[in-house]
C-alpha cells in the first residue's frame, strides 16, 4: 500500500517513526515533509500529503501535528478527501469501517510512538463497512459536490 504522510514540526519525530515502521510493515511510504524539527506551518504538508491520496497517488494519508486537530481541517478541505483524528485503536476502526476515511490525522503531543503504531495498524487493517454507512458517506461526499463547483 501506498501511504503518504505529512507533519509539521511538533509531528516530525513520529512521522519518522511511523514512515519507518510503514516500510517494515511492507508499505511503500511517500514523505511530503517536513524534514526536521524547525517550525514550519502545517497546512503545507498536510495539503501535499492529502492531494497525493485525492489524486489516486497514494492509498491513504496520514497527517501528524501536535494536536491532530490542524491537520485533519486541512485534509477535509481537499476533495475526495475524509480525514479522522484518532487518539485510540477505537477511533481509527470507526473513522474507517463507518465513514470510509482514507487520511489518518494523529497528535504528535497525545499518542507516543506504540501508541501511534497501534492507531496505524487499526487504520490500515480495517476495512469500509458499506451498507447504512454508504448512504451516509454518500450524504457527505454530495455535500462535498455541491460546494465545490
Amino acid at each position: 500500500m501506498k501511504i503518504a504522510f505529512g507533519c509539521d514540526h511538533r509531528g516530525y519525530a513520529l512521522k519518522g517513526a511511523l514512515v519507518a515502521y510503514a516500510r517494515e510493515q511492507g508499505h511503500e511510504p511517500l514523505d511530503f515533509g517536513t524534514d526536521s524539527a524547525e517550525s514550519c506551518d502545517y497546512v503545507d504538508h498536510g495539503r501535499a500529503a492529502a492531494e497525493a491520496v485525492a489524486r489516486g497517488e497514494a492509498d491513504i494519508g496520514v497527517l501528524i501535528c501536535g494536536s491532530g486537530i490542524g491537520m485533519s481541517i486541512v485534509g477535509n478541505k481537499i476533495p475526495g478527501i475524509r480525514a479522522g483524528l484518532a487518539l485510540d485503536e477505537a477511533a481509527a476502526e470507526m473513522t474507517r469501517a463507518h465513514n470510509d476515511a482514507n487520511v489518518l490525522a494523529l497528535s504528535a503531543d497525545r499518542t507516543d510512538e506504540a501508541g501511534a503504531r497501534a492507531i496505524f495498524d487499526a487504520f490500515v487493517a480495517t476495512p469500509f463497512e458499506g451498507g447504512r454507512h454508504a448512504r451516509r458517506v454518500g450524504k457527505i461526499v454530495k455535500i462535498e459536490e455541491e460546494y465545490c463547483k
